[in-house]
């Protein structure tokens, strides 16, 4: 399901393989962030000019997020979420540009994104503590909560994924249908609502995945230290 937009629908099939509008407005999308990334680092400078202060200012904004969460794991963990907020933001805006549409109105894109952060928890977990170490929280208190930890994290990321698919198709569809109606001048608070609501639905769903990984993470610390306390008694 795909909002309003020229590259919209199939685009082209390679065998069993389906091109669509999303999937070209997201390569636009990363193709555009590796081309500007390229462009702000290429010359960093002692004396930050304007646009390396402001790419420094936003990193260190985005590190100083993920250190309220997880202090003692913001190295490992910022790449991941840093490139989430990034991506996921100028995905929602990309919507604003006349025959594109937000890929994040899609959700086959918002459920990809989903099951990367879902994948993620068990990468950091595992990374932490060790394989099974991390699987075996998984039976804690009791092995017969098993199934309801599992259950939860399916849910979890099927929220997720439709969290983010439904504000953003409903962003788009209400610009469009605005646009159609009244002409290009009158939606002006309109589109200014689409880029606060870009930037809110971002910054949520990179906080939710900082919040899910967090608690992979912490689970186990939390874990060692009791079963450290109770060996030290």
């Amino acid at each position: 399901m795909e909002g309003p937009g020229l590259l919209n629908g199939i685009l082209a099939k390679l065998g069993p393989f389906v091109i669509t509008g999303s999937v070209v407005t997201t390569w636009i999308v990363m193709l555009a962030l590796v081309l500007v990334a390229w462009l702000l680092t290429r010359k960093i400078q002692s004396v930050p000019t304007r646009a390396q202060f402001l790419l420094e200012g936003a990193v260190t904004a985005m590190q100083d997020a993920i250190a309220a969460v997880l202090p003692q794991h913001v190295e490992p963990v910022f790449p991941f979420v840093g490139t989430l907020w990034v991506f996921i933001l100028v995905a929602n805006l990309t919507g604003l540009i006349p025959g594109l549409h937000s890929p994040t109105a899609d959700l086959s894109v918002t459920s990809s994104l989903a099951v990367l952060v879902f994948g993620s928890v068990y990468w950091f977990g595992i990374r932490a503590e060790g394989f099974g170490n991390y699987l075996r929280h998984y039976l804690q208190p009791n092995p017969i909560m098993l199934p309801f930890h599992l259950v939860s994290e399916v849910s979890r990321t099927v929220a997720l994924a439709v969290r983010l698919f439904g504000n953003m198709m409903s962003l788009d569809l209400a610009a469009f249908l605005v646009v159609w109606i009244a002409g290009l001048l009158v939606p002006i608070p309109l589109l200014l609502l689409h880029i606060i609501e870009a930037i809110i639905q971002a910054y949520l769903f990179g906080m939710l995945a900082l919040i899910y990984i967090a608690g992979g993470i912490q689970s186990q610390e939390v874990r060692r230290r009791k079963e450290r306390e109770a060996s030290s008694r």
